[in-house]
């Protein structure tokens, strides 16, 4: 402590309230009780108005039933034991039973005074939870009054008793009412969102209805929905899709597992001059040129060299393309594989047709849901494919669209429109929507990928199709040194540039090929949706790094 003198302020402030003293004595009486009075007044008036402000705490003997709950009794403050039901949860043999559950506020309908309704979603389920108003239930209506003054999407507890409605619930998933008995707030949500949940989720249908009966309903466009992706996440089918992205990545592991694959990881962050020359984001690695991967390609060959055999990945994929399209992202989720050849690389066609036939099996008959919520807002046609995939050549391909009536250079590579049409006339000739297109020319394939051995001008290559647009491109790759260093230098690559990858090759190296797809376009694909950036949780494209 300092044992210096108190500072020389005080005695000033001493004075000062001394010479106050004084002057308060000089005043007259009839001042002194002029004063009082209005003293007097204020405090009544201030007693007043904060009886105004808090009326209903104040007289409702039910006030510990709702509120506003206090941050600090959220802060991970103690563990209550209590048991929480998710409302998806809620159905018939819940009737009678008192639950504790926890929602987002989507639709509040007061009724009148005494009584209203607010529906809580969790997921992508919703249940109606009623309050009315009495001294039995423990609701007042304060409390009402309460839970409709709520924003939208608010987070709540509710506890209450499961009933069963009189007639069927429309607004709601859940067949099932609460009787509110507590309804707590446990972080509000602003009072005015930047898009209408509601809006976000109509259906074109849902326009065109409103269009024939006059009305105008708010359109939330792309950008927007992207630029406020947390609330529009919220949507059921954006829900529904990404539930069912989970499901294919899930099914992609479990098959290939099942195969005696292994799961890898290769690095991300790579050599600047190893991909080729290739559209790649490049950076500085410790004053070293690097870049951002396009694919795990050279590692999981290399990782085939390294005695695995059967490898797969999934991982980010980088892309530098100035691709504006419906299909193309910057970055996406890649699912990758490799394997040894033993002696033709249709066993890897053979792979991946087991694969997805299983996944789309899996899909059809385990997320019926999650396929039904999607169709609501954007309407499609289930997929069409074969227990065993057709597989055509690309000459094959050729042929039919020529006999359509589009001509493609025979050693060159399909268009979109191409692709597109010639996925309707496999449809239309083969009854599905999923094949592969295999034996592509030399010109149109990577360095790395296998010659034919009848004729060096095609290869030992495929693509695969769903609905006429591309998700996989595949191939066997070339396992001799000498020939991958050749075709490297026929492709305009420096062979300095990727010489570890080429070495690797001469320790000896099995015949092996894969394939890479990637996850968004796959889901996309399959739910027939018009857009890549409706499958990418926060997509990444030319003109977006935000949110």
């Amino acid at each position: 402590m300092s044992s210096e003198p108190p500072p020389a302020a005080s005695s000033a402030t001493g004075a000062e309230e001394l010479s106050a003293d004084l002057s308060a004595a000089t005043l007259s009486k009839k001042q002194q009780k002029k004063d009082a009075r209005k003293a007097e007044k204020a405090e009544k008036a201030a007693q007043r108005q904060q009886q105004q402000q808090q009326p209903v705490d104040a007289e409702d003997p039910f006030a510990a039933n709702y509120g506003d709950v206090p941050v600090e009794e959220i802060q991970s403050k103690v563990i209550s034991g209590r048991s929480w039901t998710q409302i998806g949860d809620l159905d018939d043999s819940a009737a009678g039973r008192s639950v504790l559950i926890r929602g987002a506020a989507q639709a509040f309908r007061p009724v009148s005074k005494k009584m209203a309704f607010v529906v809580l979603r969790q997921r992508m389920s919703t249940v109606q939870c009623v309050l009315v108003a009495s001294a039995d239930a423990g609701v007042s209506t304060q409390m009402v009054r309460f839970a409709t003054a709520l924003s939208k999407e608010s987070i709540v507890d509710v506890e209450g008793v499961v009933s069963l409605p009189k007639e069927p619930l429309k607004a709601t998933t859940q067949q099932v009412e609460i009787q509110v008995r507590k309804i707590y707030c446990i972080n509000r949500a602003i009072p005015t969102l930047p898009i209408n949940l509601e809006d976000a989720a109509r259906s074109e249908a849902d326009f065109e209805k409103a269009e024939l009966a006059g009305e105008k309903l708010v359109r939330v466009g792309q950008d927007t929905r992207l630029n406020y992706r947390a609330i529009d996440l919220r949507t059921p089918s954006n829900q529904a899709v990404f539930r069912i992205q989970c499901q294919v990545e899930n099914k992609f592991r479990e098959f290939l597992l099942s195969k005696d694959f292994v799961g890898i990881h290769t690095p991300k962050l790579i050599s600047g001059s190893s991909e080729g020359g290739a559209a790649v984001f490049k950076l500085l690695y410790n004053g070293q040129p690097a870049c951002l991967a396009q694919s795990p390609q050279l590692y999981k060959q290399m990782a085939i060299c390294g005695g695995f055999e059967r490898v797969f990945e999934v991982g980010p994929v980088f892309r530098a393309e100035n691709s504006n399209t419906h299909r193309h992202l910057c970055e996406f989720v890649g699912l990758d594989a490799e394997m040894e050849i033993k002696e033709h690389y249709f066993e890897v066609c053979d792979i991946i047709d087991g694969l997805f036939v299983s996944i789309f099996k899996h899909l059809t008959e385990n997320c019926k849901k999650e396929l039904e919520t999607i169709n609501r807002q954007y309407p499609f046609e289930p997929l069409k494919y074969l227990d065993k995939t057709l597989k055509l050549t690309y000459e094959e391909g050729i042929q039919m669209l020529k006999e359509a009536g589009t001509e493609i250079e025979p050693m060159g590579d399909l268009n979109t429109e191409a692709e597109k049409k010639l996925g309707r006339l496999v449809r239309e000739k083969y009854n599905t929507d999923f094949f592969i297109l295999y034996r592509y020319p030399l010109a149109v394939r990577p360095f790395y990928t296998m010659p034919c051995y009848d004729n060096p001008a095609y290869t030992n290559s495929f693509d695969v199709f769903i609905r006429g647009e591309e998700i996989i491109s595949g191939a066997q790759r070339i396992h001799t040194p000498e020939l991958l260093a050749k075709r490297a230098t026929e492709c305009g690559i420096d062979v300095s540039t990727i010489s570890a990858y080429i070495e690797s090759f001469s320790y000896g190296a099995p015949p092996h090929g894969g394939f890479g797809v990637g996850l968004e376009r796959v889901v996309m694909l399959f739910c027939a949706l018009n857009n890549i950036r409706k499958t990418s949780m926060f997509p990444r494209d030319p003109q977006r790094l935000v949110p």
